[in-house]
């Protein structure tokens, strides 16, 4: 059986391209997540009139890779210490944030966001963990962006982690 997690890390394009490298890891699909109004288009969330992110929607199995590794994973990928963007690209449809679907992948996210805040970050982790609510697919021309195009790579080149 398959689970899903919903992670916001900047341009989705590249969230993607990352998370469709670890193993275990089924399907990705880009979207919107955590604002207001219903079915956005790309245009509405860049020009932020809708409080919505830049959000990768991931099933995996969990008996190849946990929700604990995804979510290293995702803290690797990109720099959680921006507040609402990721390198160039600014704005709060660009910010930090995990959608949980259920109080263990919250439960998971806070543990890692804890440690990685007292360990690595000294307390500037910006990344909220919010309860999921609605999805909106992204057009046909964002999915599986990098992958058609060669572009759009521009978080940390996936790296193999131990598993949690």
């Amino acid at each position: 059986m398959h689970e899903t997690i919903y992670f916001a890390a900047g341009c989705f394009w590249g969230v993607q391209y990352y998370f469709d490298q670890v193993p275990g890891v089924i399907a990705t699909e880009v979207g919107y997540a955590g604002g207001y109004g219903e079915n956005p288009t790309w245009e509405d969330v860049y020009s932020h009139r809708t409080g919505h992110a830049e959000t990768l929607k991931v099933e995996f199995d969990p008996k190849v890779v946990s929700v604990e590794t995804l979510v290293r994973q995702f803290f690797y990928m990109h720099d959680p210490t921006q507040t609402d963007g990721q390198g160039p690209d600014i704005g709060d449809s660009y910010r930090s944030e995990i959608f949980v679907l259920n109080d263990g992948q919250r439960e998971i996210a806070q543990k890692v966001l804890d440690e990685l805040n007292e360990s690595t970050y000294d307390g500037k982790i910006f990344t909220k963990i919010t309860p999921f609510t609605t999805w909106w697919t992204a057009e046909d021309f964002h999915q599986k962006f990098s992958i058609r195009t060669g572009r759009g790579m521009c978080h940390k080149p996936y790296k193999a982690m131990a598993q949690a």
